[in-house]
C-alpha cells in the first residue's frame, strides 16, 4: 500500500512540475509553425528575406520542447511530501 502512495505522489509531483508544460506548449506551437513554414507562399518568404523564418522557428521551437520533455525525463522531481498529520492544529509560533 505504501508503494502504491509513493507512485501516486510521484505522478502528482510530475504531473504539476512546469517543465511539462513549458515543454508541451513548445512542441505544439513548434509543430504549427513548422508546418505553417513548409506552406509559406514566396511572397513570404521574400518579406523576410529569403529566410523561411517560419520553419526554421517552428523546428528551433520544437527543438527546445523536446529538450525540455528529455530535460524533465531524465531528471523527474521528487515525490511529493507527505500531508501533514491533521490532528497537529497548533500553530508553529505557540510554545509548547
Amino acid at each position: 500500500m505504501a508503494n502504491e502512495t509513493e507512485a501516486g505522489r510521484r505522478r502528482a509531483a510530475r504531473l504539476f512540475d512546469v517543465r511539462l508544460v513549458i515543454g508541451g506548449l513548445f512542441v505544439v506551437y513548434g509543430i504549427i509553425v513548422t508546418v505553417i513554414g513548409l506552406f509559406d507562399s514566396t511572397a513570404e518568404v521574400k518579406k523576410a528575406q529569403g529566410v523561411h523564418i517560419n520553419l526554421w522557428m517552428g523546428l528551433a521551437m520544437l527543438v527546445f520542447g523536446l529538450l525540455v520533455l528529455l530535460w524533465l525525463r531524465l531528471s523527474p522531481p521528487d515525490a511529493l511530501p507527505e500531508p501533514a498529520d491533521e490532528t497537529d492544529t497548533k500553530p508553529s509560533d505557540e510554545p509548547d
